[in-house]
């Protein structure tokens, strides 16, 4: 698998995300600038992703713009065509704004930008993404956002729920999906999901960020391992 990350005016997390698909994860890896149209090889089977930041200085509205960019024509066939498509954060905000995946990311509950470590509970193991991960086990991941609080109507979460399309919920350390885990206000914990063929990934937190010893937590290793394929869910690096 090869990856493609894209790289809007603003965006913040591209070389965060360079570094750990090129170098921790040792994959093959190129940049993308929102202008092209070319994506530089990526077919199916490959992965391409939108980075966290602030396209566009989040004018309008988180993502409302990025939406427009010449890149996004492409990556909407590559998308529907079966390709993976990852959205982290500002990216996940681009792909509902798309139309790539299904609701809208409002401002966070209490109105304040939010940059900590929260928990995660993996929902299914039915996706690429989360193939690898242990849903026994909660995922201490870092946010970053001002409009995190994920919403759809009641037919669209019932749709989400139906079709086992969401990935992740906020926890507590212990995997409990409780209220007072719930960091932004986001309809019924969610913090991640997917589309309806399993190939276009959304998730508020930031897996690059949490995927190195150094770091001192690799708990988002295992999401770039489920893409890979890979068995392992961490590897000391």
């Amino acid at each position: 698998m090869k990856f493609g990350v894209v790289v809007f005016p603003g965006s913040n997390c591209d070389d965060d995300m360079l570094h750990v698909l090129g170098k921790v994860m040792q994959a093959e890896v190129v940049e993308l600038w929102h202008k092209d149209t070319d994506l530089k090889g990526l077919g199916k089977g490959d992965c391409i992703v939108l980075p966290g930041g602030f396209s566009y200085g989040d004018y309008l509205r988180a993502g409302a713009i990025a939406r427009f960019s010449p890149i996004m024509k492409s990556i909407e066939a590559f998308a529907n065509s079966g390709g993976y498509l990852l959205g982290i954060c500002n990216g996940f905000q681009i792909l509902c704004e798309a139309g790539l995946l299904p609701g809208v990311l409002m401002r966070n509950d209490k109105q304040r930008f939010i940059c900590k470590n929260v928990y995660l509970k993996t929902a299914t193991t039915n996706s690429a993404l989360t193939r690898s991960l242990d849903p026994k086990q909660a995922l201490k991941i870092p946010i970053a956002h001002a409009e995190g609080r994920y919403f759809t109507d009641a037919e669209g979460l019932a749709e989400l729920k139906a079709n086992d399309q969401i990935l992740f919920y906020y926890s507590t350390e212990n995997g409990d999906i409780v209220p007072e885990a719930n960091p932004n206000g986001s309809l019924e914990n969610i913090a991640g999901i997917c589309n309806k063929t399993r190939n276009v990934f959304g998730m508020m937190p930031h897996p690059e960020r949490a995927a190195e010893s150094i770091l001192g937590n690799q708990d988002g290793f295992g999401l770039f391992a489920s893409l890979l394929g890979q068995k392992l869910a961490k590897n000391a690096v």
